[in-house]
């Protein structure tokens, strides 16, 4: 895959502008960010990310929508401008979930190296991700209470 084209930029925009993790960024930024993302097209039923895999990225979904499972559990069905996978951005541990196509969907697939080349220098974006991070581990239940 490579690149996003400059329509494919101008749709990425308006996906991570929807997006909690990176929607507070400045429109230059995410202009910076959607030209080093990639956009695939998922078919209903496809598995985008298998548990137990390594993490290379995360997603952000553009259109359609997802659902979340671990194992025959459903743990959250998501959609247009929600993200999965931001963990692998910051270590290589398994995924921990599937997350499987619902309908015809359109995710944006941002990579850990590319992700590190952009976030390197805006300590707020990371400090954004962080605590977006932290408020769905405290509502999936992973953090007990303080």
């Amino acid at each position: 895959m490579s690149g996003a084209s400059r329509n494919e930029v101008e749709a990425i925009v308006g996906g991570l502008r929807r997006s909690a993790l990176l929607g507070g960024l400045k429109e230059r930024e995410l202009k910076r960010l959607a030209a080093l993302a990639k956009v695939r097209e998922v078919a209903p039923g496809v598995t985008i990310v298998k548990r137990g895999e390594k993490g290379i990225g995360f997603y952000v979904i553009l259109g359609g929508s997802v659902q979340v499972r671990k194992g025959t559990q459903t743990v959250a069905r998501l959609g247009p401008g929600d993200f999965f996978g931001e963990l692998a951005l910051f270590d290589d541990r398994p995924r921990s979930a599937d997350v499987i196509a619902l309908e015809p969907t359109t995710v944006v697939v941002l990579s850990r190296w590319e992700f590190w080349g952009f976030a390197g220098e805006r300590s707020e974006m990371l400090r954004t991700i962080l605590q977006e991070m932290a408020r769905r581990l405290e509502e999936t239940g992973r953090v007990g209470a303080s």
